[in-house]
Formats: structure tokens, sequence, C-alpha cells
């Protein structure tokens, strides 16, 4: 009998309900280990129906075709003599479970249900899937009649249990369970199984990859054995981004792996190990050996067949490699670039419009495409036939062969610079410089037609003519000339989408690109249903810090030297008219803090999970360098504040590649209600109370911090959300002015106008009582909250 092993794990790109797709991805992959030698495959997550089908689970449609799909491969002669793992949800006793189907010769072995599901971040398995809770428990399966019809067979063995060949013993864990803290890969090493099977749906996130390398090897390492990790890769219909990486580890090392991003459809991996450096290397870890003389059995499926053959003393044992991980940078260029063209190709859309400001973001978007360019150009140099196809469906042309990053940019690629008498001729020359160096197809239009008419309308109505604040006008007008800017952008980016290609004699339409980052939709500092509103965003769930350094790496990565003097450039919307040529406001002083600080406020209400109150606990001391305590609770305050006003907005977000781990994204990601309480006044009265300790050196907490230096300021709100009198008064936030119209001592609350120098999208809030909100055009009883 002979002792070594080669084994294959698959990254395939599978998608949603593609059930031809996803057989033939399967089946090639089946094509792929066979040829290098592998007498075992296994595979990802839910491969035959894709992961992310969601409520499509609950149809018994989705479930016969799994079925029928499992049907296709069992007969198909590539399974010939290897042992073949797949995933697929079962429903056993009218429960539906996450399965791993294992066969061999057109028989099959065993049905193992997932035993813990995954709920957090984007994952909702509970909702669909349960978990088999009846640890080391088989019972008897009946097969349906298509499956009966061709195996022989009316029962497999469902449930937790392993596989024992001649020569090695197979155990089985799905995605979430390497994961949980009872993970089911130590038990079973303890009762002798050697080669441990993962097929997982795990997404990717900014600086995440090493964390399921780690685990591998931490199990590997305290264990022994094999851990075969098999993942999904790419877009298949949902927010997230599968990141590849299968890999085979082996006590400790891994030994081979996959790419985590990439065009590539089907890539498989294979190792040979030596099953006797299993065993020495258990046999020595004498506190191991005691646990498992003692560890209790699993039920074994037995099967006469061998991974290994005789005359295998030829075969070389494979290394343990170093895993060279992406830098964050990297990732930015790489992961949306994949999920854009997936989403392009399997849209069926002829390419991309993209309002190209000059500013970093919509710069970053267009070097993300740019990026993508250069993927489909290398996977075609390198001979893949399937984006080949694909990129010729796309632009219309059965004999196009791509050569040039540029030249394809330019056929996938519409800019267009949408500029307005308050646009300054530096972010045209930007915009332009840009799409000459990614060679996109960019033209400049001019809006100040559309606003006139627009308004013109109103004006036609009302017989009101609205003005700027720097004109005389008051915050409402001024808020209202700037929104409407930006909403007919929106309009206007759909009009030449849809038009463009028309234009330039070729079928199809545009994908309309989104360009607000995460920080911005967590502070709502967007325009409802404006150049935000889009078919998807590549880095809606990427924060503005990390696309400045993406844009320093993209520089140089792809000879772009015009993203230098983007970076350098103050982050403006150019909403306001423009004074003597130049600038009048900032994203930073509108805002009413920093990107810094808003990437701050994101991570720890999001990660930390943390309300007013604990925040304001932490930041006084992880900004007690530059900001008093008083400081610190206005900074706050105003965030909650401005957070719970906007959070309306994230009910329409754009579809984004998520990224981040602090998103807003409504639809799965950061389940939370839209409309708040926006005074806030419990929590802030907690921070209050807190302060006046803090303040009164009463604090009896481990860490001191210091009260001794002045604000910058008035506090601009007490507890209630309220300014603390009348009269006018500068906020120490940048940008926001307090002006008291109103006092109601009948009501006991101040009713006043905050005007903040620019908010891209406005709230005028009428203060009823204490606790009450509501809508009013009494310009004597607004309160103006941005």
């Amino acid at each position: 009998m002979g002792r070594k092993v080669t084994v294959a794990v698959c990254t395939l790109n599978q998608w949603a309900l593609d059930f031809d797709g996803n057989l033939q991805r399967i089946l090639q992959s089946i094509q792929e280990a066979k040829e290098a030698g592998a007498s075992f495959r296994s595979g990802p997550e839910l491969e035959i129906c894709g992961y992310s089908c969601e409520d499509h689970f609950y149809e018994s449609d989705t479930l016969l075709h799994c079925w029928e799909v499992l049907l296709e491969i069992l007969i198909s002669p590539i399974c010939k003599d290897m042992l073949v793992d797949v995933g697929m949800p079962v429903m056993h006793r009218n429960v539906t479970y996450n399965c791993r189907v294992v066969f061999l010769n057109r028989k099959l072995l065993l049905i193992r249900p997932k035993l813990r599901l995954c709920d957090d971040g984007n994952y909702r398995e509970t909702r669909w899937m349960t978990a088999w809770t009846k640890e080391r428990t088989l019972e008897d399966y009946y097969l349906p009649r298509m499956i009966s019809t061709y195996t022989g067979q009316s029962l497999v063995p469902f449930g937790d249990a392993v596989i024992a060949t001649k020569d090695t013993c197979i155990g089985y864990e799905i995605c979430e369970e390497l994961w949980n803290p009872l993970s089911a890969h130590v038990p079973m090493s303890l009762d002798g199984v050697e080669l441990i099977v993962n097929g997982t749906g795990s997404y990717m996130e900014l600086r995440k990859a090493y964390t399921v390398v780690d685990l591998i090897k931490s199990a590997t390492m305290k264990c022994g054995g094999c851990y075969m990790f098999s993942n999904l890769r790419g877009c298949d219909g949902q927010r997230v981004y599968f990141n590849g990486c299968s890999s085979i580890a082996l006590n400790g090392g891994i030994l081979n792996r996959s790419q985590q991003f990439a065009l590539q459809e089907v890539e498989v991996v294979v190792a040979t190990i030596d099953l006797e450096d299993i065993r020495t290397y258990r046999n020595l870890i004498r506190s191991r050996t005691l646990a498992a003389a003692s560890s209790p059995s699993y039920p074994r499926v037995t099967i006469d067949f061998a991974l290994s053959c005789d005359g295998d003393m030829k075969l070389p044992s494979y290394e343990p490699i170093e895993w060279n991980y992406h830098s964050p940078e990297q990732e930015i260029a790489l992961g949306p670039a994949c999920w854009l063209w997936d989403y392009l190709r399997r849209s069926g859309q002829g390419g991309f419009f993209l309002p190209l400001s000059g500013g970093v973001d919509s710069s970053s978007v267009a070097s993300i495409v740019f990026s993508m360019c250069h993927l489909v150009v290398n996977s075609v140099q390198k001979g893949d036939s399937q984006v080949l196809s694909d990129v010729r469906k796309i632009v219309c042309d059965p004999d196009y062969i791509p050569r040039d990053p540029q030249e394809l940019c330019n056929r996938l690629l519409t800019t267009c610079y949408m500029g307005s008498e308050n646009s300054s001729v530096e972010t045209r020359s930007r915009a332009g410089a840009l799409a000459k160096q990614i060679g996109s197809y960019h033209t400049n239009i001019c809006i100040d037609v559309a606003v006139s008419a627009v308004l013109g309308i109103f004006t036609s109505i009302s017989g009101l003519v609205p003005k700027f604040a720097s004109r005389g006008g008051s915050a409402r007008e001024s808020l209202a000339l700037q929104n409407i800017q930006a909403r007919l952008r929106m309009v206007l980016a759909y009009l030449f989408a849809q038009l463009m290609l028309w234009a330039r004699n070729r079928s199809g339409g545009l994908l309309v690109l989104g360009s607000s980052n995460v920080d911005e939709a967590l502070r709502g500092y967007m325009t409802k249903y404006d150049c935000s509103s889009a078919d998807i965003n590549p880095i809606g769930g990427i924060s503005k810090t990390d696309l400045k350094s993406f844009l320093g790496y993209a520089r140089t990565r792809f000879n772009l030297p015009i993203l230098s003097e983007i970076v350098s450039a103050p982050p403006t919307a150019e909403l306001e008219p423009l004074s003597a040529g130049k600038l009048t406001q900032t994203d930073e002083e509108d805002m009413g803090m920093t990107y810094v600080e808003l990437n701050e406020f994101g991570r720890l209400r999001k990660k930390n999970l943390c309300g007013p109150y604990s925040m304001f606990c932490k930041l006084i001391h992880t900004w007690q360098g530059h900001c008093t305590p008083e400081q610190v609770a206005e900074k706050v305050k105003h965030f909650f504040r401005c957070y719970a006003i906007n959070r309306h907005k994230m009910t329409v977000l754009t579809p984004s590649y998520h990224a981040e781990t602090y998103s807003p994204d409504d639809n799965r990601f950061d389940h939370r209600p839209f409309l708040y309480n926006v005074k806030w006044a419990w929590q802030f009265r907690a921070i209050d109370d807190q302060l006046q300790r803090l303040t009164a050196g009463s604090d009896d907490g481990q860490g001191k911090v210091s009260t001794g230096r002045a604000v910058s300021g008035p506090v601009a709100a007490n507890s209630q959300g309220l300014p603390p009198g009348q009269g006018s008064s500068r906020s120490s936030i940048p940008g926001v002015l307090t002006k008291v119209l109103n006092t109601d001592s009948n009501k006991g609350v101040v009713v006043s106008e905050t005007e903040d120098t620019y908010t891209r999208q406005h709230h005028f809030l009428y203060v009823c009582g204490k606790d009450t909100l509501g809508e009013s055009s009494d310009p004597r009883t607004l309160v103006h909250i941005s």
C-alpha cells in the first residue's frame, strides 16, 4: 500500500442560479484535477447552485435543479476512479441543510450537513438553512428517483460522519466550522482523521486575507494533518467579492494556494503529501496522543478505494511555501476591478459611464476600471479563452483582440466632466488629463442650461428666485441650488449612459458607476439621488484615506502622473459659486469633521459597537493628545446628529463593492433604523454627566484625562442637541454657524436655525416639543440640521 496522495482544491467563479455555467465549471475543475494527478477533488461551498441564491433557497425548484446538476456530474466519465465532493443544499425530513455530497464511481457515499452556520457580517445563513445538531450521528436519506435510477441506491448516509478509505480517513468542515470555537477538525483529528476538507464561501474585506491563513495553519499545527480549503472567487450576484485563496496545508505549513484576485473562472491547486508525515507529527505531540486515546469515535463510511497507489515512491512531496499578502492598495486595485468585470460581462451591457469630476473619488473609480482593463489584456495574452469570448461580446466585435489597456479602456469606459459656472479650471483640467492617460472616451458638458431650466419652472410657479448664501440667500435657498446641480448630473448620467453607444454606432447601453466612498455614506455627506445614485459603485465600501493611498500606488503601477495632483488637491464638491475663480468650500470644513476622524467614528460605531456614550468614553483617551474632553463630546454629538439625520439615505445606497468592516450598507451589512430621534437626549445627557465629573475632577477611573485647555469656541449643543442660548455664536466645529431664531418658554425648547456653510442634503425640522420633530414651512420655527 502506498503512502503518498495527491489531492486537489478548486477555486470557482460561480454565479447564483446559473446551473449550466456552474456545471461546466465544476466539470472543468474535476478534469483539471485528474490531469494534475489528483485522486481526490474538493470544491467550494454551495458550488452547484451558487452561494448567493438567498431566498431562492426556499424554492423547491432550486433543490430540484441541484439534484439534476449532481446527476450530470455523477454520470460524467470525467469522474471515473476519482473521489469527489460537491456543495449543494439538501432537504432532509422537511429541513434544508447546507451540505457536502461525496461520491465515487457513480455511487453516493455520504451527505454531510453543515454543523455551524454563519450570521455575522453579510452572512444570513440561518434565514435559509438549519444547522445539523446531531453530532456523530447518521440517518438514512432517501434519494430522489432520478439519482436511484443511475446509482442503484435508494438510501445514502446523512449526517456527521467521516470517510474511511483503504489508506487514510477523510473528514469535513464547512466554512464557519473553521472559525467556530468548537471546530470539528479538533475532535476529528483526535479520532484519526488525516484529511480535513473545507468547502467555503469566504468574501473579501480589506486586510482580512491573513485571517483564514492563520486559522488553517493553526489548525494543522495544533492537530497535525492535511487541511484542504476550497473557496469561491468573484461576484456571484451580490455586493461581496469571494476572494479565492484556496489552499492545501500540512502540519502547520501551506503547501500550495490559488490566487486571491483573478479573472480566471476555474483554478485548481494540487499538492502531494506523505501520509506518514501526518502520523509521525501527531505521535510526537504526547499530550495530543493522550487526548486521542479517550476521544469518542465518529461513524465511518468505509469504501473499497485508496487515494494512494503502490508505485508512489517517485512522487515528490510538496514543501511549505511562503504566503505573500497583497497590500491594501493592491487589494483596492484588484478586488473591485475583478468585481466590475464579473458584473459587466454578466449584465450584458456594453461598458461603463462615469461622471469624472477630477477629484479623488471619481478618479479612484476611473483608475479601478483601468486596472480592470490591464487584467483583461493580461488574461487574453495568457490564453484565457473565456475572457476573450466575454470581451468580444461586450464590444460586439467577434474578431476583436485587446492588446493595449488604453485602447480597451476607450471601448469600455465613457467619462464625462459635468461642469457648471461653479466648477474650477483646475478640476476640469485634471479630469481631462486623467481621461487621456487611461484612454477613456471623454466628453465635457456644461449643465448650467439644465439648471436654469429647472429653476425657471420653480420661479414661474412661485415668483421667487433662490440665491446662494454668498449672494444674500438663505441656507434653504443655497442648499436647494446646490442639490439641483447634483441631481441633474445623475439624470444626465443616465441619459448619456443609454445613448452614448448609439452615438458611437455600437449596440447596447452603459452601466453608470457611482463614486461615493464609505465615509461619505456614513456621514450622509451626499445628495440623495445625485451621482452617488448609480447602477454599481466599486468604491462605496472603501474609506477616503485608503483611496488616497490607492491613488498613490496607481500612479506608479499604471503610470498615471496626474494622480499626484489629484491627491494633493483639497476635496470639494464645487457646488457653490467661486470667488475670483477660486474654491470657496471644502469637504472637511463642510462636514465639520476630518476624514480621519470620520474613519475613527465609523470603526467605533460598527466594529466596536459603540453608541454615543461609549464612543465618547473611548475617544477622550484616544484623542487626549489633541482634544479636550469638551471638544471630544462636541465632535461625538455632531457626528451622531449628522448620522441620524442622514441615515435614510442608506436605504437607497447604490449597490457597492463590500470592502470595509464599518460599512453603513443598509441592505445586508448594517441593519439599523432610518428614522432616529436626532436629539439623542438620553445618550447625550450621559455624555454631559460624565463630562461634568471629569471637569470637576471626580472621575475615579484608571486613566486620567486632562481638561486644562480651553475649548476653541462655545459648545454649540446641549444634551437635547440644541443651542445653549440666544444670539449668534460660532460653533467650534468648522463651518457651522448657529443662529437662534425663537425661544418658546411654554414648551421649554429653544428653536434655532443651524446653518452649515455647505451640506449636500439638508433637513428642516420643526421642534414641536422636547421629544417631537416634524416638518414646517414657517421659517420662525425651523431647525436646520445637516
